[in-house]
């Protein structure tokens, strides 16, 4: 969320913000500041009145103590009547504060000034690349090794949930724990705190880091309890430490979770969802960054290095990708997508993205920390996946399968897997 102070003084800058990210409507802003207006007012009013009264109430004392009994309880009188017009105003700008917090709500983040300008995934800006991209013409794509030896069963999966949640099997599901306890290992030798989340969340921390009101139909809920199914361990994570003031001093905080995720991938259609291209569940280990303002933009870019750094353990080619305006999400500032050359398939899978939020999810949470002079200050949220599990999967199937029909671990992953192929 932004501050309502940064949109009264930059009212321009946010409505081309929401503009280049997509919104077809920028009007949310004036009716923001127009609410805003309405409140301030009525708190004017308000204060004007609680002054009056107070010095009202002083001439009362005054009156009583020289027998002027009939002018005290007139005075008395009115300032009932006014205590009654403070109650009903005070009913009223709690209503309009609501409401300007609702219009809020809906106003997402302002690009970064290094953001490119762009509609589509085409106006994307290439950052960087890393590897060699095979295009061998004996090479499958993952669903049809995976089906033909049985490691992973889409079919049962349907059966017993629906599309998009299979079964791995085997060394198959062997292969997802090496990944998960590899990706944990390394983070937590980076300096990461690891956790165990709940997979379940309130509405309050679906709230807090932007999943609402934004992403409500993309995401599983239940109802009954008024909980949401996680998206992803962002949500738990961030929402850790919400409605908490830390110590300059305490910063940075930097925290890895492993979980399951769920999406609802409403609309997902086409050759983009086959295989393990687009699940309902899936594995991912998260990484979230909780930093002090001055540090967040280099935080991204060490954020980004670190992810890059797991492919490149995992020898899978990949290219870093700026992500444009208009694809990026609702509460970004600014975004880099990691993803991998899937050589079955001779197209490019994100397997990580890495954001930096500013201070728009903390306001929401009201996440912040003292300075030195004892003020206090929203601190800024960055998150980034380190990985997610199904497309790494796919990429290492692909990349790594011999003409033989095995598919080669990475060095890295011997260890965890105790084989060197499967």
């Amino acid at each position: 969320m932004l501050d309502i102070a940064f949109i009264r003084e930059n009212p321009e800058l946010v409505k081309t913000g929401m503009l280049n990210k997509g919104e077809k409507d920028a009007s949310a802003v004036d009716s923001v500041i127009a609410k805003d207006e309405e409140w301030r007012e009525l708190v004017t009013q308000i204060d004007r009145l609680r002054a009056e009264s107070n010095a009202r109430a002083k001439e009362i004392g005054k009156l009583m103590g020289q027998g002027k009994k009939e002018e005290a309880q007139q005075i008395i009188d009115e300032t009932g009547k006014s205590k009654e017009r403070i109650k009903e105003l005070e009913e009223k700008v709690a209503s309009v504060a609501e409401e300007r917090q609702e219009l809020l709500y809906r106003i997402p983040n302002v690009p970064d000034d290094s953001v490119p300008v762009g509609s589509t995934e085409k106006d994307n800006v290439v950052h960087s690349t890393w590897g060699e991209q095979t295009d061998e013409d004996w090479r499958l794509p993952h669903w049809e090794i995976a089906s033909e030896k049985k490691w992973i069963d889409f079919e049962r999966g349907s059966k017993v949930t629906g599309a998009g949640f299979p079964f791995y099997i085997g060394k198959m599901a062997r292969l997802q724990r090496a990944l998960i306890n590899f990706f944990l290992n390394e983070a937590t030798a980076n300096g990461y705190t690891e956790m165990q989340t709940p997979y379940f969340v309130n509405e309050d921390s679906a709230r807090g880091t932007g999943q609402i009101p934004d992403k409500e139909d993309m995401m599983y809920t239940i109802p009954r309890d008024g909980f949401f199914v996680i998206p992803t361990a962002e949500v738990p994570v961030t929402n850790f430490h919400r409605d908490e003031i830390f110590e300059e001093k305490e910063l940075p905080l930097r925290y890895t979770a492993y979980t399951p995720c769920w999406r609802r991938e409403a609309g997902s259609y086409g050759k983009d969802v086959r295989g393990l291209n687009r699940l309902h569940q899936f594995d991912k280990v998260e990484l979230v960054n909780i930093v002090h303002p001055e540090q967040s933009d280099r935080e991204l870019e060490l954020l980004r290095e670190y992810a890059e750094s797991l492919l490149k353990k995992l020898n899978l080619p990949f290219r870093t990708l700026l992500m444009c305006s208009g694809d990026m999400g609702f509460t970004q500032t600014k975004k880099y997508d990691l993803e991998v050359w899937s050589p079955g398939q001779q197209r490019w899978l994100e397997v990580s993205s890495c954001s930096n939020f500013g201070s728009f999810q903390a306001r929401r949470m009201q996440l912040r920390f003292r300075n030195e002079k004892g003020k206090t200050e929203m601190a800024h949220t960055l998150n980034g996946s380190g990985l997610a599990l199904p497309r790494i999967v796919a990429a290492l199937i692909e990349a790594n399968q011999t003409e033989a029909g095995d598919v080669i671990i990475p060095e890295v992953l011997k260890p965890y897997m105790g084989t060197d192929k499967i």
